[in-house]
This record gives structure tokens, C-alpha cells and sequence, in this order.
């Protein structure tokens, strides 16, 4: 499909199906309204969401996971297993006992099915699978991390409904400047005193009326170097090194440009705009004979789309496996790397706004282009015989995703909105420059941003455009009002997904250890609110913090 005409198809309506983002139900069942009541609603099946559950449930209150996914946990049990966790000594409460009780799953000589645990040893590309010291492992199956959550819930006797997803548009009763009720288009309403929101796509904070943003910040508006567009700015490897030719006949720009390169230039150094980094799948391969099944030609599979990748390898790159990160069982997360790869670029700009059925095209876009991208590479004459009889000992593991023709339930949503609360965190927070004094928790990963546009340079060649790698010095805090919106738009919602916070700064907080520790503190403020009658903005921050301590939380 080309770029022009997926775009325009956005604007089409249609039927509903199970799928990441995407909802069953069309319209709301106003016949049949169950009412459900709690003292702390969270929104969202992420890993956030169920840490956040365990908490409010540690804290003695009464706590509903409305969760839109069937399967919980999010990107962690949806492929990505080859963990981005920076400092792991930063990492402490209920996402290390995560961590801790994957170590005890690869600790039984059952769990390793398809290869030995000698043969696994301990490998990551600088970031060891196992600590064995204090007793976490860091690199996992995705069934394994859902196995984990499943058990969470259980344990803690967590009350969990699933495929309910938020009426966006009349689903959110406020009083008093407070979320009394959410409603979901199944008719179940969900009445709270907290309320969490907890997805990658910040659904309810939005329909709450809560001020967000979606793209980039330019430079100047927050005084970050790495702010707004970024173009020949290439810190890793995913961009064109040698001079490609965009045109459909080479040489000869009034032929057209191959798919998926953009025909708009793509702006000036340093300014905004509203565009977002690439989404893809974390695949799970696997090479073990009995365990893997070869990629499918999907339907409506376009080889042509892939023209780009052809002239890719005939330029001498030979990459393709860089990003196969070994998981256990001869398994992989598999990441994108390099020009042209899993990063559907360009193709997802509408998606955090959305509508249900438009998110829906846009979910089924990226899976067809994304599985064409196997099929492509495992049987086009095109691809070098060497690279693709390598290829060809991979596909999909048949033991993960068993109900979804194995592959991944979650789309990579790596940012869609961000809040606007009274503090953003920007990357001089993140680097160092600036102290952060009500921390509820750390992060530390590399500032990473995926590429957000593939263009054509004044010179005439096909370029990428938005990613970006800065090293962060040392671990920084995360400030609890960048989870809280401003009182005046809503007094007791918490957001630890979709934080207050820059696309630079994005870029290092968004990763899923950091993501369940702010869920965790996101029900601590939440109890701590209901205990003492007040707003989540008003929340008495020296007794939160002891509170944090206390569950160890690493503040500092």
C-alpha cells in the first residue's frame, strides 16, 4: 500500500477486532450497565498497571484493573525480553521482584526446553542476563514475563477485567474537578476514588481533559540540545551510509519515490513538530527445528514495498542480525536495526490521537508490512544467498503467542501523548543540569530516540531523520508532579506511563523497569491520598517519600 493512499484510508471507519489498541466493541451496551466500585481504578494491562495493583493492594485498598489487552504486561511479555535497564542498582520494589522471580523461573532446569543453560550462559550485549549475586535475571521468554504477572494477580487476589476499553468519548464523569466514574464501551462503569492511568496511549488522562502533547518540542522550548528535528544527526546505525537512490527509476526524480520515503522535506534543525518516533514488533524468533515456524506470505503481501531494502544490500550492508538479541531457549528479541528494517517509519503519526477503528488500520498496517518484511527476506531472489540462507534458519516460536498465530499481542507503542503537567522533565533533568527534589524514583538508560521520518536530501538521496543516542551520566530522579496533572484540570488521576515529560527526556524514561516503578509509586501517592483526604497534587511528599523508602524504592 502506498504511503498516500494508507494515509487517506485513516479516515475510513469499519468493523472492530481483537488486536493491541483495538477494541471488540463498536458502541457502548446502555441496556445492560454492571457497576463496579474501588477505592483505586487503574486503566491499562502494562506492566505499570499490575505493579501499580500489587501496591494499592499492599496498601489495604480496594483496587480494578480495567484493562483494555487480554494478556498483561505490555511490551514486557510482548516480546520485548532483552531488558533496557541502564543501572540495575536503581532498579528496586516490586519491578525487581520481577526481575527476581524471572531469576527463579531460570533457576529449574525445566525451564530450559530447547537448550541447555550452560549453552545460554549468561549473555547481553553489555547487560548480563543473570546477577547472580542478587539473585534477578534480566533477559527472559515472553511467556515467561506473562506467567509472572499472571501469578502477581493471583496472589494478591487482584480484581482484573479484561478487552474493557474506555469510552473515550462520553466514558469519563467528573465532579468537582475529580474523576468520579469511567464507563467502557462494553457499558461496565468503574467508580474510584484514584484513578491510574496506566496504557502507552494515555486514553484516559485524555478523555479526563488532562493537557498533553504528541510530538516533538523544538530545541528552545525547554533548552535541550537534542530537542525538535534532528537531521544528520546519526548516533547509531540506523540510517543510509551509503548514497541510496530514492527514485522508482534511479536517476530520475519524475518517476516518483519508492514507498514509504516521505515527498515533504523534513523541517528545520531544532524546530517542533508533531510527528513520532517509529513503532514495530519485538518478534520472537526461534531456530530450533521443533520450535520454529517459517515466515507466511500475509495477505496482500507487496514486495515491492521492500525495493528500498534491495538497493540497501546491494550497497554492501550486511546487518541483518545485529539486533537478533539472544533470549533463552535459542530464542531472540528482535529489535530493529539499520536503514530499512522493522521501524515502520512515518506510517503511525496519527495513531496517539486516533479513534479506535483508525488505530485499528494502523495496527494492521504495521503487522502487514512488518510480517511482508520476513516473507520478503526469506524467499525474494533479490536477497544475497548467504544473508538469506541464515535468515531462513529462523522463524516465529511456536511455543509463544499461541493464540495470536505467534506473533506479538503488542504493537511497540514507544510514544504516543505525553502529559503536560506543572513539571516536565526535560533532558537537563535526565543529564544532570538540573536536581530533581521529590523523586519517586530513578531511571537511567541512555537518551534513545527511534527514527521519525525517511526523506530525500537536498542532494537527492534517501535519509532517516530522528533518532538519536546521548549517554546519561549517571542515574536521575523522577519527580512525582510529573506524574500528576495540574490540580485545576484533575485532583486525583496519576499517569506513569504517559508522564509529564519532553520527547528528549521520553527517550530515557520510557523504558519498562521504569515504567513499573512509577506504577508503584503512582498507587503509593494514590493510598497515601486517600488516607489523608487530599488531591494527589497536595500529597504530603516527605511522608511519601518514607513510604517509597520503605518498599525500596531507589530515590537518589
Amino acid at each position: 500500500m502506498r504511503r498516500r493512499n494508507f494515509i487517506k484510508s485513516l479516515t475510513v471507519g469499519g468493523g472492530l477486532v481483537a488486536a493491541s489498541g483495538v477494541p471488540l466493541l463498536a458502541l457502548s451496551n446502555t441496556d445492560k450497565k454492571n457497576k463496579h466500585t474501588a477505592d483505586i481504578i487503574i486503566y491499562g494491562g502494562t506492566a505499570a498497571a499490575i505493579t501499580a495493583a500489587i501496591q494499592a493492594k499492599k496498601m489495604n485498598k480496594s483496587v480494578i484493573v480495567v484493562s483494555p489487552d487480554q494478556h498483561l504486561g505490555g511490551m514486557t511479555s510482548g516480546g520485548l525480553g532483552f531488558t533496557d535497564t541502564g543501572d540495575k542498582t536503581v532498579i528496586g520494589g516490586l519491578a525487581r521482584e520481577f526481575y527476581h522471580r524471572i531469576y527463579l523461573h531460570y533457576d529449574r532446569p525445566e525451564a530450559w526446553k530447547w537448550q541447555q543453560k550452560a549453552a545460554y550462559g549468561n549473555k547481553g550485549q553489555g547487560i548480563p542476563a543473570v546477577d547472580g549475586e542478587n539473585r534477578t535475571m534480566w533477559i527472559f521468554e515472553p511467556h515467561v514475563a506473562e506467567k509472572v504477572f499472571e501469578d502477581f494477580v493471583k496472589e494478591n487476589d487482584i480484581m482484573v477485567l479484561r478487552n474493557e476499553w474506555l469510552n473515550r468519548e462520553h466514558g469519563v464523569n467528573t465532579k468537582n474537578g475529580r474523576i468520579h466514574s469511567i464507563e467502557t464501551l462494553s457499558g461496565n462503569i468503574f467508580e474510584g476514588r484514584m484513578f491510574i492511568d496506566a496504557t502507552y496511549e494515555g486514553d484516559l488522562m485524555a478523555a479526563a481533559r488532562v493537557s498533553y502533547t504528541v510530538g516533538r518540542e523544538s530545541a528552545s522550548t525547554y533548552h535541550e540540545k537534542w530537542g525538535g528535528v534532528l537531521t544528520g544527526v546519526f548516533h547509531h546505525g540506523h540510517y543510509f551510509e551509503s548514497r541510496i537512490d530514492p527514485y522508482r527509476t534511479p536517476g530520475k526524480p519524475s518517476s516518483g519515490l519508492l514507498p514509504r520515503i516521505a515527498a515533504q522535506p523534513p523541517g528545520t534543525n531544532g524546530e517542533g513538530d508533531n510527528k513520532v518516533q517509529a513503532y514495530c514488533y519485538r518478534m520472537c524468533l526461534c531456530d530450533h527445528p521443533q520450535n520454529s515456524i517459517p515466515f507466511q506470505q500475509p495477505q496482500g503481501y507487496d514486495p515491492y514495498q521492500y525495493e528500498l531494502l534491495v538497493r540497501v544490500f546491494n550497497a554492501g550492508w550486511a546487518e541483518l542480525f545485529q539486533k537478533f538479541d539472544p533470549i533463552p531457549n535459542r530464542k531472540t528479541d528482535t529489535n530493529n536495526h539499520g536503514p530499512f528494517s522493522t521501524d515502520n517509519i512515518g506510517m503511525n503519526y496519527a495513531y496517539p490521537d486516533a479513534s479506535y477503528p483508525i488505530r485499528r488500520k494502523i495496527i494492521e498496517e504495521h503487522q502487514s508490512y512488518q510480517k511482508g518484511l520476513m516473507y520478503f527476506l526469506a524467499t525474494d531472489k533479490r536477497i544475497p544467498r548467504e544473508i538469506q540462507d541464515a535468515f531462513n534458519t529462523w522463524g516465529l516460536a511456536k511455543d509463544e503467542f499461541t493464540d495470536n498465530n505467534n506473533w506479538p499481542h503488542q504493537l511497540y507503542v514507544r510514544e504516543a501523548r505525553r502529559m503536560r503537567g506543572s513539571y516536565v522533565m526535560t533532558e537537563n533533568e535526565i543529564l544532570g543540569k538540573t536536581p530533581v527534589t521529590d523523586a519517586i524514583g530513578m531511571g537511567s538508560y541512555t537518551l534513545d530516540s527511534h527514527n521519525t521520518q525517511r526523506y530525500v536530501t537536498k542532494e537527492g538521496f534517501v535519509q532517516n531523520e530522528g533518532d538519536f543516542g546521548v549517554h546519561v551520566p549517571r542515574p536521575y530522579s523522577i519527580s512525582y508532579q510529573s506524574i500528576v496533572p495540574k490540580e485545576e484540570e484533575c485532583k486525583n488521576l496519576l499517569v506513569p506511563v504517559c508522564l509529564s515529560s519532553t520527547h528528549v527526556a521520553y527517550g530515557s524514561i520510557r523504558m519498562e523497569p521504569v515504567f513499573m516503578i512509577l506504577g508503584e509509586s503512582a498507587a503509593t501517592a494514590a493510598a497515601n491520598a486517600i488516607d489523608n483526604h487530599v488531591s494527589v497534587q497536595r500529597v504530603n511528599y516527605t511522608g511519601l517519600q518514607q513510604q517509597l523508602l520503605k518498599q525500596d524504592q531507589r530515590l537518589k
